[in-house]
């Protein structure tokens, strides 16, 4: 006779083991869907703060080279060589007069829809 230690032993794969194995997946997966968000919120926030920065700088710029601010964002964009994804950013560009800044406020179209 065998020795019960050396039987074969039946592997089994309890339904247990299955969702536990299938919950620990989605776990993971709805993990990396949170982290590529984040990245991604991140990476559009630092595009409308570099937006924002290089408007400026290039208000700046004309004010110092011509002696007054640029009378529209279209002006800046022919001759200060400013450009930006239009379908993301909604760019105000409000004149008060030559020698006073302007008012420039970005909005990101996404965050209009949330």
């Amino acid at each position: 006779m065998r020795s019960m230690r050396f039987a074969e032993k039946e592997i089994r794969f309890p339904l247990k083991n299955i969702i536990l194995s299938l919950l620990l997946f989605l776990f993971i997966v709805i993990g990396f869907w949170f982290f590529a968000e984040s990245l991604n919120q991140k990476g559009s926030g630092e595009e409308l703060k570099t937006l924002d920065t290089a408007i400026r700088h290039a208000v700046t710029q004309c004010y110092a080279i011509e002696g007054s601010y640029p009378e529209s964002l279209d002006y800046l964009k022919e001759h200060y060589g400013i450009s930006y994804n239009e379908r993301r950013f909604i760019v105000h560009y409000e004149v008060f007069g030559q020698n006073i800044l302007p008012n420039i406020t970005i909005i990101q179209k996404e965050a209009l829809h949330e």
